[in-house]
């Protein structure tokens, strides 16, 4: 590599809105670069985040955009849209700029810090962003990257900050599709690595969940200063980590470290209470419904416990925590309905998500309105997402969205996808998209029904249109 990171003066994203490369790119910005990108005209879930930094993204991707005369000194790319065969990437090299691609680039501004990698098939951004939140109400001004489109309670998803610790999401999925297959989150040396689980995603780039597994393993051989390994010890899948000395467990098992000892589920709020070794901690209280959560806050608790953060501080810290964008995000309520969003993508993050709604929710009609995401997860998981709907009462699929790195078989459908859900519950339906979903809720909503949007696509912007009808709907009743 020809630059040094202390000497960049400007960066340009391809791909920007993304929300991994928002989060870098308002890393970037704080860090006193000039921050310029581009991507597709679609709205992302990080529209706010970068007009708050006012970073205003090129429409499209063209050559053009590189400007000879006032040159970034680095180019990011995603590996979507082309990865580093982008027209502007290409560009890039042709005037002799460093370019990389987003998982090297995260790394390589990690490289001088406390590196607190968080990885896992499913919960990586909760515990990144709840680590982020009980370090900087600790008075530790971490620097953080993590991929959503805000952190409620604490601000935008990317920081620079003035403390050691720089804490970032470990992603398994593989640099750039186009040409660099090896694993994203192996351009990090972590100091503190989490593993929250590990599990069989990305059909695309992984042909079994053995070498999901050696990815992981790996990663953990990249750990450097503490080499202190966090992991779930309720997960079986991630026991080939428990291997070397320095290791800190948590989990529901009574052999954890941290060990989760009782909880309490009301609407809008989850306590549970905690031992470490025996000795009892007290008592914590998060935002976020779940058991999944409290694994999650466990996780986050006995990082923060490896770099030093009291319990108390943690405590404080998870009760300024209120989520995420996209992870279980309260988009309003009407006078009959609440309606939440969730990134839920993977059966068992489906599966968690309505476990914590119901939790939350006991007595209500839960409806689940999803959106699967690429045709190559829901042909290979099909089986999977046929059961993971069982806690909610109604379900609603609309078509596959295709991801912009996708370039496989459409032979599996929507349609086939409601098909299979229909073979274990009643009250399955496909809508085909928004306009399907709205008909139907319009129609079919009861007084007290908690409504949830899944998936990664285009979905995350459905709740505020249904939101919108449901309430029209209810002025209609008033005034007849």
């Amino acid at each position: 590599m020809n630059i040094d990171a202390t000497k960049l003066k400007s960066v340009y994203f391809v791909g920007i809105k993304g929300v991994a490369m928002t989060a870098l790119a308002i890393y970037c910005k704080e860090k006193g670069m000039r921050v310029t990108g581009s991507d597709v005209e679609e709205e992302f879930p990080t529209k706010e985040s970068l007009e708050k930094m006012s970073i205003i993204p090129m429409k499209g991707f063209s050559g053009v955009h590189i400007d000879p005369l006032n040159k970034p000194d680095l180019v990011i790319y995603t590996g979507a849209h082309g990865g580093c065969d982008n027209v502007e990437v290409i560009a890039a090299k042709e005037m002799g700029i460093e370019t990389m691609p987003h998982g090297r680039a995260l790394g390589f501004f990690m490289e001088e810090s406390v590196q607190v990698s968080i990885a896992g098939s499913h919960g990586k951004t909760t515990v990144s962003a709840m680590i982020a939140t009980i370090l900087a109400k600790s008075g530790r001004d971490p620097s953080y990257a993590i991929g959503c489109g805000d952190i409620r309670g604490l601000g935008n998803p990317g920081h620079f900050g003035k403390g050691e610790e720089f804490v970032a999401e470990a992603d398994e999925y593989v640099t750039d599709p186009t040409h660099d297959s090896s694993p994203r989150f192996l351009w990090q040396q972590p100091h503190v690595l989490v593993v929250t689980n590990i599990d069989y995603d990305h059909p695309d780039v992984y042909k079994n969940l053995d070498q999901v597994k050696n990815a992981f393993l790996a990663l953990q051989n990249q750990e450097e200063g503490i080499a202190m390994t966090v992991v779930n010890v309720d997960d079986a899948n991630s026991a080939l980590l428990l291997k070397t000395k320095n290791i800190l467990t948590y989990g529901f098992s009574k052999s954890a470290d941290f060990h989760i000892t009782k909880t309490l589920f009301q609407a809008g709020k989850t306590v549970f209470e905690a031992e470490f070794r025996g000795m009892a901690i007290g008592s914590f209280t998060l935002h976020v419904p779940g058991n999944h959560n409290i694994a999650n806050a466990a996780a986050a608790i006995a990082a923060s416990y490896a770099l030093g953060i009291s319990w108390e501080d943690s405590k404080r810290g998870l009760d300024a925590f209120y989520g995420t964008k996209r992870r279980f995000e309260l988009i309003g309520k009407t006078e009959t309905c609440t309606v939440y969003d969730d990134y839920a993508h993977h059966p068992n993050e489906i599966a968690a998500t309505l476990d914590g709604i119901r939790l939350w929710y006991p007595t209500r009609r839960i409806i689940s309105v999803f959106q699967p995401h690429t045709y190559s997860r829901t042909k290979a998981l099909l089986q999977e997402f046929g059961l993971c709907f069982r806690k909610s009462d109604c379900v609603l699929i609309a078509d596959i969205y295709a991801s912009a790195r996708e370039n496989g078989t459409r032979e599996v459908t929507g349609v086939n996808l409601a098909e299979e859900i229909s073979k274990h519950q009643k009250d399955v339906y496909y809508v085909k998209d928004i306009k399907g979903t709205i008909s139907f809720l319009k129609k079919y909503t009861k007084d007290g029904d908690v409504i949830v949007c899944m998936g990664a696509g285009d979905i995350y912007g459905w709740g505020r249109e249904i939101m919108k009808n449901l309430q029209i709907r209810q002025i209609r009743k008033i005034y007849k």
